[in-house]
């Protein structure tokens, strides 16, 4: 009896280890999936960037410190980033001129990722960050709130109109392609 109970313990014990060791590549390897998804509704969402428009450009200067990440942090990065895309989709958007089925399915999709990150996070917890880790994490989140007041502060100096969205949308376009490849970094 001893030696059964031993044994199922010590398989129990391997299954968490595994679990623990696979949980992160498998958020990440689904968010991948979602984040595909999403780039390319958030194309499709506004038209094409036509001439008249490039007077409304600006570099938003995206915190590349974020391609730093490590392994530990690198979930709760996409999942603030994706928290503010979500804020920043959820007001003062140029209804009449963009495809509001592709915008419903856009914040779908990103609040569904948002969703997926959390139960990943909510696992994530048990583990230990240092004070380095710590530090990073907390300046990284620092740096990618700035970036997005500086679009917020965009949209709204421009009274956001459809070049201001779609100068946006561009640019959002360019980090979600960061991320998707931060994502596959961290999943191989």
């Amino acid at each position: 009896m001893a030696v059964l109970v031993q044994g199922s313990v010590l398989q129990v014990c391997i299954t968490l280890a595994l679990y623990v060791k696979i949980s992160d590549p498998v958020c990440l390897f689904q968010g991948i999936k979602v984040n595909y998804h999403n780039m390319n509704v958030l194309r499709k969402m506004g038209g094409y960037f036509s001439q008249h428009c490039l007077s409304e450009t600006t570099d938003f200067r995206f915190p590349m410190e974020i391609t730093k990440v490590t392994q530990e942090n690198v979930t709760m990065i996409i999942y603030k980033f994706l928290q503010q895309i979500f804020q920043l989709f959820s007001k003062n958007l140029p209804l009449g001129a963009w495809n509001t089925s592709n915008i419903e399915k856009f914040q779908n999709g990103i609040y569904h990722q948002i969703e997926e990150l959390e139960i990943c996070l909510s696992e994530e917890q048990s583990k230990a960050r240092n004070l380095f880790q710590t530090w990073i994490l907390k300046s990284t989140i620092f740096s990618m709130k700035k970036y997005f007041r500086r679009i917020t502060n965009f949209l709204k100096d421009k009274q956001y109109s459809l070049c201001s969205w779609e100068a946006v949308q561009l640019e959002l376009r360019r980090s979600l392609i960061i991320f998707d490849r931060l994502m596959k970094k961290h999943v191989s």
